[in-house]
C-alpha cells in the first residue's frame, strides 16, 4: 500500500509539475519507484542492434583516449547515422518516463565529443582543409531538425508553450515551418532577438503587451466571438515588425518557412522563405496563411522592390490558409534546407483525432486507427474521382471539394509529435477570442507535453547541433584564412 501510494504521489509530482526541472527530478524518481532506471541501465532490448552500438562506442572512446586522431576521423568518415542500429526509433523511448537507454546516450555523446576533439585547433596532425572538407560531408549526411506548427487559430498558444519548453532548453531548431497560427508564432520567433524572446515568451508579458496595444480583452466580451479581420491585422501589425524574409534571417538567424495556399484553382501552394521569396514581407505572409477559405477574405502578398519601396507581389494572385494545402511541407523543407529529422506541434482540431503520438504507433491500437484512416482515405479518394466531372459545373463546390480532399490527404505527423493531452477544442472557438485563463492554460498545457519529449529530442538533435556549431566557428576560420593567403599574394 506504501508502494502504490508513493507511486501515486509521483505521478501526481509530474501532473503538477510547474517547470522541467520539477518534471525531470519526479520523472527520474518514479522511473526508480518502478525500476526503469535498472532497464535504462541495461543495454539489451529487442527494440534496437546495442551489440553493434556498443561496438562502435568502445571503439570510439578507445580511439580518442589514445589520441588516434587518424583512426578517429577514419570511424567517424565510415557514417554518423541518426537511426544507428535502430536506436531512433520512438519506442526506445516509451519504457522509461525520462530518456531512453543509457547506451544510446552515451554513443550519442561519445560521437559529439569526438568532433569536438577533432575540430579543436591542437589536434594539428589532421589539416584545416581535411577537417573543414569532413564536417561539411558530415553535417550533410546527417541532416538537419526542423520545428513545425500546424495550423491553429487561437491554439496558437499551446505552440507558444511547446517553444518555450524548447527554447529553455536550448533544443529549439533554426528551421521553423507553420501555417496560420503556426505562421504567426513562427513570425515571433523569427522577428524577434534570442534577448527579444526572453520576455515574449512569457506569458504574462505577452498578455500584457497584446493588452496594451490592442485592447484584446477589456472590450472582448462587448463583440462577435470570431475575430475580425481588422483586429487580426491589429494584432499582426503590433506585435511583428515591417520587414522581409530575408531581414528576418539576418537578423536572427532563424530560418522561418509560411505556407499559403492559392485562392484561384489551377493554382499551386507556396513556401515562403528566405531562399524562395527573400524580399517578401513576413507580416502579409502571415496574414494570408490565416486567412481561412470562406471566413476571411484571401490576402495579396506585398515585397520590397529593388529600390527598397513596399509593393504588392504578384498583384494579380490572391492567398489564403496555408494549412488546407500544405500544413507539413516537409518535403519542402528537405529540399531547401537537408532536414530529415521533424519535430511536430500539432493542434488542428480536424487532425488531432486521427493522429497517434509518433512514439506509441507500434501499439495495436495505433495500428488499427492509422489502418482504418487509410481505408476511410481511400474510399473518399475514389468516391471524389467519380463525381469530379458533375462538380466541374460548380467552380463552388469544385472549390470546396479539392480544399477537402488537400486536407485528407496529407501527412500531419513527424519523427518527434509533441500533442494536446486534450484532443478535444470546440471548432466554433478556433478562431474566437480566448481570455487570459484559457491562453495561459494553453500555453501551460504546450510545456507540459513537450518536458516527455525533452531527453529524447535532446539526444536526436545532438549531433547535428555539435556538427552546426562547429561549421559556424570553422567557416568564420576558414573565410579568415582565404583573407590572410590573398594578403600574403598581395604582399608578394
Amino acid at each position: 500500500m506504501i508502494s502504490m501510494v508513493t507511486t501515486r504521489k509521483l505521478r501526481r509530482a509530474l501532473d503538477e509539475a510547474t517547470s522541467y526541472e520539477e518534471w525531470a527530478e519526479a520523472a527520474r524518481a518514479l522511473d526508480e519507484k518502478e525500476g526503469h532506471d535498472r532497464w535504462r541501465l541495461i543495454d539489451q532490448s529487442k527494440r534496437y542492434d546495442y551489440v553493434s552500438i556498443r561496438v562502435r562506442l568502445d571503439r570510439l572512446r578507445a580511439l580518442r583516449a589514445r589520441h588516434d586522431n587518424r583512426g578517429l576521423l577514419f570511424n567517424l568518415n565510415e557514417g554518423i547515422h541518426g537511426n544507428m542500429g535502430g536506436m531512433g526509433r520512438g519506442s526506445l523511448y516509451d519504457v522509461a518516463n525520462f530518456s531512453t537507454k543509457q547506451l544510446i546516450v552515451d554513443y550519442v555523446d561519445e560521437i559529439a565529443s569526438s568532433l569536438e576533439h577533432l575540430a579543436d585547433p591542437n589536434v594539428d596532425d589532421i589539416s584545416f582543409e581535411e577537417k573543414l572538407d569532413f564536417f561539411r560531408r558530415a553535417d550533410h549526411c546527417f541532416g538537419r531538425s526542423a520545428f513545425m506548427m500546424s495550423g491553429s487559430g487561437s491554439l496558437l498558444y499551446f505552440h507558444i508553450g511547446v517553444v518555450k519548453a524548447l527554447w529553455q532548453e536550448r533544443l529549439l531548431p533554426e528551421v521553423l515551418s507553420g501555417s496560420s497560427g503556426g505562421a504567426f508564432v513562427g513570425s515571433l520567433l523569427s522577428t524577434h532577438t534570442d534577448r527579444e524572446l526572453t520576455s515574449l515568451l512569457d506569458p504574462e508579458f505577452l498578455l500584457e503587451k497584446i493588452e496594451q496595444e490592442t485592447g484584446y480583452f477589456s472590450h472582448s466580451r462587448l463583440r462577435p466571438q470570431i475575430m475580425r479581420i481588422d483586429e487580426i491585422i491589429q494584432i499582426v501589425d503590433r506585435l511583428l515588425p515591417d520587414i522581409t524574409f530575408d531581414e528576418a534571417f539576418k537578423r536572427t538567424g532563424r530560418a522561418l518557412n509560411i505556407s499559403i495556399a492559392p485562392a484561384e484553382t489551377h493554382q499551386k501552394s507556396r513556401l515562403l522563405n528566405a531562399i524562395t521569396s527573400p524580399n517578401v514581407y513576413v507580416r502579409e505572409a502571415v496574414l494570408a496563411s490565416a486567412a481561412v477559405p470562406g471566413v476571411y477574405p484571401p490576402v495579396t502578398l506585398a515585397a520590397k522592390n529593388h529600390l527598397g519601396e513596399k509593393q504588392a507581389y504578384l498583384p494579380s494572385r490572391k492567398w489564403v490558409d496555408g494549412s488546407v494545402s500544405d500544413d507539413m511541407p516537409a518535403k519542402r523543407l528537405t529540399r531547401l534546407y537537408g532536414v530529415n529529422h521533424y519535430i511536430v506541434s500539432q493542434t488542428a482540431p480536424h487532425v488531432l483525432p486521427f493522429v497517434a503520438d509518433g512514439k506509441k504507433k507500434e501499439d495495436a491500437l495505433s495500428q488499427i486507427r492509422n489502418a482504418s484512416v487509410s481505408t476511410a482515405r481511400a474510399w473518399i479518394n475514389a468516391g471524389a474521382s467519380t463525381i469530379e466531372k458533375p462538380l466541374q459545373l460548380s467552380p463552388s463546390l469544385a472549390r470546396f471539394s479539392n480544399i477537402a480532399l488537400s486536407v485528407i490527404n496529407q501527412d500531419y505527423v513527424g519523427d518527434i509529435n509533441i500533442l494536446p493531452s486534450n484532443r478535444f477544442f470546440n471548432p466554433f472557438r478556433v478562431l474566437a477570442f480566448l481570455n487570459e485563463k484559457e491562453i495561459k492554460d494553453l500555453v501551460a498545457a504546450g510545456e507540459r507535453a513537450a518536458w516527455p519529449k525533452i531527453e529524447m529530442i535532446r539526444t536526436q538533435t545532438k549531433i547535428s547541433r555539435t556538427l552546426s556549431r562547429i561549421l559556424s566557428d570553422y567557416d568564420e576560420q576558414h573565410v579568415q584564412h582565404v583573407k590572410t593567403a590573398m594578403m600574403r599574394s598581395k604582399t608578394d
